[in-house]
């Protein structure tokens, strides 16, 4: 049941029609109708305590809105920050809604989730309504109205809603009611607290500074950028949302901010992106670098550089593929059955059991990323170096070992030509750094290891009645994968093989420039349900196509693919047949691909 004076209507808001805010912790999902939907107070992977955008009914919402509903709304960010705010415009008033959250180098410092309400002209009649739901609405919890806000509690967690509007109890959360006029200005707070904690008086003047001083904090990040293409909104957009979904502790970049948004409405495909893959680690110090942000490639390097120092896996080889963001390997998937997932897609999933699955590709995009940062960053040290050498010897002993694949299937081990070709990323770069650093390694051997690898993938990745690379080596099936394969030098952009597998792949696989992983009806992957076009795929696409010297095909398909992003340039990770989002959202793989295309499309274009 809904509770008692609340309004919010029980449909799910689309993915893409939210923004995001954060303070290099944690984030929340904004919707363009006023309503925080998702948000994990504490961190990243912790449980969540407004989670309606995975069940309407039962996961718990934060809204501020007009009373009237006969208002439009407009959702932007302030510029060249990660500031969000939603303009409400009535016959009678507009009035706005800063969402922001402090950010604080002290890691200790509680989370705090700051509203700023302003009414700019006219006169604005508001409704505040907080339905907290602790522990993916697992949890019980009590709710007290003070005289300047509510506290709720649970067994293990509680929070504070300051307010200085007066507000009365639901059945499980709060309402309020209230009238600003133009000029007027009004401040929630809601933050973690002590379970003893009553809250304060806001001061609104103090609620402005913490505002601004939000604003210079984004916008003197931003000012390290070195970018200066074509596309430097688009560009800055992507690098600001990354840098949202870092984790500051650790410097570890989670893949996405929330769980369980479904690839396919009512299908299976729903999972956990809040942890941090390595394989995502080439891609993020590559845009990192290329964008000037060094401090936050030396964060992400010296977390990666503890992974494979611990070489904590725990199942095949000697890391896992992916990790929570403090580094732990343990991610024990479960299903939230009491929650119907967005627009019934269930299961809704928290952990993620593809952790332990063995993804040979891993090991390529990691020691890339090692290649990057002693190139662009700062040189490997010699212990670093001597942990990556037992990486170098485990691969030339494995390679030839059928895997899951990048794309995780769950449907059976094969021998995929992506995680051949990544394996010798991996050789290909140790070796390069052994000789440019002269540091000590069996080069003899690696090369010999390197060279088997091409001559096996040239041999059974390459299809000549398909004249293209396939999926893997038991298939004519292709795969957008292998769109990597210029990219990573595996092969000349401009090599025949190269040129009609591109054909191919634009043949089958792309429609109005955006691309499909592979063909699920042929290629069946152990699970049930459609998929949409991967964002990351047409991204690599573009970059394929500029590389190939096909500059006016790439440069439409990238500008076709700026449309799909949403009203503030976010992307979730695939985009369905009608252009809606679908996946988690935002996804930072997405948005490291649109750097890496953005950057080399200028470059071949000069």
């Amino acid at each position: 049941m809904r509770p008692a004076g609340a309004t919010r209507m029980p449909d799910y808001l689309p993915i893409e029609q939210h923004g995001i805010i954060g303070d290099l912790h944690t984030v929340a999902l904004v919707g363009t109708d006023g309503t925080i939907d998702w948000y994990c107070p504490e961190r990243f992977d912790s449980p969540s305590v407004f989670a309606a955008i995975l069940d309407a009914e039962k996961g718990g919402y934060y809204r501020i809105a007009p009373a009237d509903n006969s208002h439009t709304t407009k959702q932007l960010y302030f510029p060249d920050t990660n500031v969000l705010i939603t303009r409400f415009l009535t016959p009678h008033g507009v009035g706005e809604v800063q969402d922001f959250m402090a950010i604080h180098r002290d890691p200790a410092h509680r989370r705090r989730l700051a509203r700023r309400v302003i009414c700019v002209r006219g006169e604005m009649p508001f409704v505040l309504e907080c339905e907290p739901r602790f522990d993916y609405a697992r949890a019980e919890h009590e709710t007290i109205i003070t005289e300047l806000g509510a506290v709720f509690r649970s067994a293990d967690l509680a929070l504070m809603l300051e307010s200085k509007v007066p507000m009365e109890r639901t059945e499980q959360g709060v309402r309020a009611a209230y009238t600003l006029h133009a000029g007027d200005s009004c401040t929630f707070l809601l933050e973690v607290c002590h379970r003893d904690q009553q809250p304060g008086m806001i001061d609104e003047e103090e609620a402005g500074e913490a505002f601004n001083r939000t604003v210079r904090y984004w916008r003197g990040w931003l000012a390290n950028s070195t970018y200066r293409g074509r596309w430097r909104e688009m560009v800055h957009r992507s690098a600001l949302t990354l840098k949202l979904l870092t984790y500051r502790p650790t410097g570890a970049l989670v893949a996405a901010p929330t769980t369980s948004l479904p690839e396919g409405i009512g299908g299976q495909r729903n999972w956990d992106y809040r942890y941090t893959w390595i394989r995502d680690a080439a891609f993020s110090l590559y845009g990192l670098l290329r964008l000037g942000f060094t401090e936050e490639a030396e964060a992400f390097m010296g977390w990666l550089s503890d992974r494979y120092r611990e070489s904590a896996g725990r199942g095949d080889g000697p890391l896992q593929i992916m990790y929570c963001i403090d580094g732990r390997p343990d991610m024990e998937e479960q299903v939230l059955d009491h929650l119907e997932g967005y627009r019934g897609s269930s299961p809704v999933r928290v952990g993620n059991g593809a952790a332990t699955q063995l993804q040979l590709d891993t090991y390529g995009e990691l020691i890339d990323s090692v290649y990057l940062y002693n190139k662009y960053g700062q040189p490997i040290s010699y212990d670093d170096w001597s942990a990556l050498v037992g990486i170098v010897e485990w691969i030339c002993d494995n390679w030839d070992r059928p895997d899951e694949g990048i794309w995780e299937v769950r449907g059976g081990r094969q021998n995929f030509t992506y995680s051949r070709m990544m394996c010798w990323v991996a050789i290909e770069r140790a070796i390069r750094m052994a000789r440019q650093r002269g540091l000590p390694a069996d080069l003899n051997r690696w090369r010999d290891q390197r060279d088997a690898i091409t001559q096996q993938i040239m041999e059974r990745g390459w299809r000549p009645q398909r004249n293209a690379f396939v999926q893997h080596y038991d298939t004519d099936v292709l795969d957008a994968s292998v769109l990597l394969m210029p990219l990573t030098k595996f092969i000349a952009p401009r090599d025949p093989r190269w040129l009609s597998t591109l054909d191919a792949v634009g043949e089958e696989l792309v429609s109005d420039s955006l691309v499909y992983r592979y063909n699920i009806e042929a290629s069946p992957d152990g699970l049930e349900g459609e998929e949409g076009t991967f964002s990351i795929c047409t991204f690599w696409y573009v970059e394929a196509m500029a590389r190939a010297g096909h500059l006016d095909e790439a440069r439409l398909a990238f500008e076709k693919m700026l449309t799909y992003a949403n009203h503030v340039g976010l992307y979730s990770e695939e985009i369905g047949p009608s252009g809606e989002a679908l996946g988690n959202f935002p996804q930072a793989f997405t948005h490291l691909a649109l750097i890496s295309a953005a950057v080399n499309l200028d470059a071949q274009l000069g």
